[in-house]
């Protein structure tokens, strides 16, 4: 299969790449440890285009293809890591869900001031004891006249002490068939968003808790049995998240090459030691071969639906080469590779969340497996008959 970009690409990358270093380079190392969703980003890609690609020019976006998202991604990543978030939450995630089941009247409320960067929207799928089992959440919606009635919480949810409304994942009726999604906004009454806390990335995230939360009917997303059509949605997704490890890998694998040419030591520029020679050489096939799977599911995923095998294979091989790329860049930059001085431990802290957001490797390989096998293996322990229990 032929991955080389066509010339239409290619100018498109090159457009994003001076878009990046004019004004995105500058805060680089600032962007990367503020918590907070960076809005004057998100306005300036609106303004360049990079907001919506992947959606369809009805909804405000460009209709483009799921790689020319991947391809802004890792132009932006090149020059900031931290901005490549916003390519991601343009492009991919909640806010592709959003445009796909929205009604009109979500997309006329929110998507425009989603895409224009003056607001961001928050997935509420994890809860305390429904994390890699999502099937399992309890955050239950009753409907009572002409409103839902949410009682449950959610945690882990990506950008949500700054979201304006969040994308959440409820249960009606008992069942994978009773799985849907609701709108609620922030300031909802019964709509708590708790005080910020923060994972190893230095990302930030709240509780959000539902007691007896009344939000509109109209505000219902998908009803029960939109679980498959949701978890569809996360191949999409995944693929986002896959770019983002990659592009962070070779970002730190630059500064590493970068360090090594310049940086001497016993009289010797570190390049010319074979023991690093080697680091570089295994660190350039990670990179190369798990750029091809993740070229290989983007490609066929704008042929049709996403194929499930090829985006778990794309991201277990993405996140654990960009982690393992970057956590090498460190050992061979040195101090100057885990000082917060350089965005290389960043990459790396990040790379390492990425193995366990959107689908843990661990889970993935299960679904690798599956296909492998052609079975399905069920996770969860069988269940005894009653005449068995005697």
């Amino acid at each position: 299969m032929n991955f080389d970009f066509t010339e239409e690409q290619k100018l498109f990358a090159e457009s994003i790449r001076k878009f990046a270093q004019a004004h995105l380079a500058k805060d680089a190392l600032k962007r990367a440890h503020d918590p907070h969703f960076p809005f004057d980003v998100a306005k300036l890609m609106h303004q360049q285009g990079l907001m919506g690609i992947t959606l369809p020019e009805k909804d405000g976006g460009l209709g483009g293809t799921l790689m020319d998202a991947v391809i802004a991604i890792e132009q932006v990543a090149a020059i900031c890591p931290r901005s490549a978030d916003v390519v991601q939450f343009g492009n991919f995630g909640p806010i592709r869900t959003f445009a796909e089941y929205g009604s009109d009247y979500h997309k006329k409320k929110w998507l425009g001031d989603l895409l224009a960067g003056n607001m961001v929207i928050s997935l509420g799928i994890s809860e305390p004891d429904a994390g890699s089992a999502a099937t399992e959440l309890k955050t239950f919606a009753k409907q009572d006249g002409s409103h839902y009635v949410l009682n449950g919480s959610k945690v882990f949810s990506t950008f949500s002490p700054d979201a304006a409304i969040f994308l959440v994942y409820v249960r009606y009726a008992p069942g994978t068939s009773g799985i849907g999604s609701v709108i609620v906004e922030r300031g909802a009454p019964g709509f708590t968003v708790g005080p910020p806390q923060e994972f190893m990335s230095g990302e930030q995230w709240s509780e959000l808790h539902f007691d007896n939360c009344r939000i509109p009917a109209e505000n219902v997303l998908l009803g029960p049995g939109g679980f498959q059509k949701q978890m569809a949605g996360f191949n999409v997704e995944r693929i986002g998240n896959t770019a983002r490890s990659l592009a962070f890998g070779r970002y730190a694998y630059e500064r590493a090459r970068e360090h090594a040419s310049v940086r001497k030591q016993f009289g010797r520029p570190l390049c010319e030691f074979q023991g690093l020679q080697w680091k570089f050489a295994d660190m350039a096939i990670r990179l190369e071969a798990a750029q091809l799977l993740l070229y290989r599911a983007a490609v066929n995923a704008d042929r049709g639906l996403p194929s499930a095998y090829e985006t778990s294979v794309a991201k277990v091989a993405c996140n654990t080469a960009g982690f393992d790329v970057a956590h090498e860049a460190i050992q061979i930059m040195g101090a100057a590779g885990y000082s917060k001085s350089s965005l290389v431990e960043y990459c790396m802290r990040r790379c390492r969340g990425w193995m366990i957001a959107g689908g843990s490797v661990e889970i993935l390989k299960n679904r690798i497996a599956e296909h492998v096998f052609d079975r399905r293996f069920d996770q969860r322990p069988p269940k005894i008959k009653p005449d068995a229990a005697k």
